[in-house]
């Protein structure tokens, strides 16, 4: 029963976030100087026209009403225009956007699974190898290993995503020309060059964000093994492997899965910048695309969404306490 309460705690309080962030979003980008109706408008665009253009996108109502449609239409769907001309956008309805004459959240579907596949994989290896370094640098406190380990997580920290992108890009795809370059192949067609055409940004990523995993496992870890918990498994003579896989680490993970949480939902909302270093065609690549054509619609059910993704990963992190520390399901 505890359990169900905890969850049911956390389910409500996500709700109540993505609420607050649809309307934050929306405000923002419905109530910005540029007009979605006067760009769709076309040229030459007469009073009479634009206005045509605003009753058809739902722009000529107040901004509140504008809401409640727009939120309507993510649970029910929603119908632009009248008649013949109509366009029904289904539910989950994120917009439409009339510059590319495509529902958003199909135009988002297109795109989110190389972004997945690029935020999957890199997760895996910042989380594997970040934390297993931190650990063994744990126990080996002041070693050259431990020193080194602490040299290349504030380098990792440190060197921005686009500069060490583009060195992997120069040194290995072009003077070396082990790694592919730009060439992004679906797993469906053929997963061994859909995964060696991502090794390089799966790699850059992974050395940016593990480096963050690295820090934080080594210091929680440091932290952990000086408790009295960890002497009394000791003294009891319980094998060291035990009082470090099972005692040690358990505690390491929680803070370990806080970030994981928050880092892979911020990724699946579009990694920008690494997407547009190696020219993926992913949902980083469809925000600029978004931007520089000024399509608001896309622009905000892609922000949205990106929402979403971290809220849900927020959530599940919440709910992953209660598993990894059942102290957590009474809080």
């Amino acid at each position: 029963m505890k359990t169900l309460r905890y969850a049911l705690a956390r389910l409500g309080g996500m709700v109540l976030v993505l609420l607050i962030v649809a309307f934050c979003t929306f405000v923002v980008f419905y109530l910005v100087p540029s007009d979605p109706a006067l760009l769709a408008c076309g040229k030459p665009c007469t009073p009479e026209n634009l206005a045509l253009a605003r009753e058809f996108m739902g722009f000529d109502e107040p901004w509140w009403q504008q809401f409640l449609t727009f939120l309507g239409g993510i649970f029910t769907g929603r119908t632009f225009g009248t008649g013949a001309t109509a366009i029904h956008c289904a539910a989950p309805c994120f917009g439409y956007s009339f510059r590319q004459n495509a529902d958003v959240l199909e135009l988002i579907g297109d795109r989110l699974p190389v972004t997945f596949s690029l935020a999957i994989g890199a997760a895996v290896l910042w989380v594997g190898v970040g934390v297993a370094i931190g650990v063994y640098a744990a126990l080996r406190k002041d070693s050259w290993f431990d020193r080194a380990a602490l040299a290349g997580s504030v380098i990792g920290v440190s060197a921005p995503v686009y500069l060490v992108g583009l060195l992997g890009i120069l040194v290995l795809g072009f003077q070396l020309n082990v790694v592919p370059v730009g060439n992004y192949t679906a797993f469906s067609e053929d997963p061994v060059r859909w995964a060696w055409g991502l090794v390089l940004p799966w790699c850059v990523l992974a050395f940016a964000h593990g480096a963050h995993y690295v820090k934080l496992t080594r210091s929680q870890m440091l932290e952990t093994m000086s408790e009295d918990f960890i002497r009394t498994a000791r003294a009891k003579g319980v094998p060291e492997r035990t009082v470090v896989g099972k005692h040690a680490l358990r505690n390491v993970l929680l803070p370990v899965v806080t970030l994981t949480g928050i880092e892979f939902g911020s990724l699946l909302g579009g990694a920008v910048i690494t997407e547009r270093v190696f020219s993926l065609p992913g949902l980083g690549g469809l925000l600029i695309e978004a931007v520089h054509a000024r399509d608001l619609p896309t622009l905000l059910g892609c922000t949205l969404f990106a929402g979403f993704l971290v809220v849900v990963a927020n959530a599940v992190v919440d709910l992953s306490y209660g598993v990894l520390d059942p102290r957590a399901r009474l809080t």
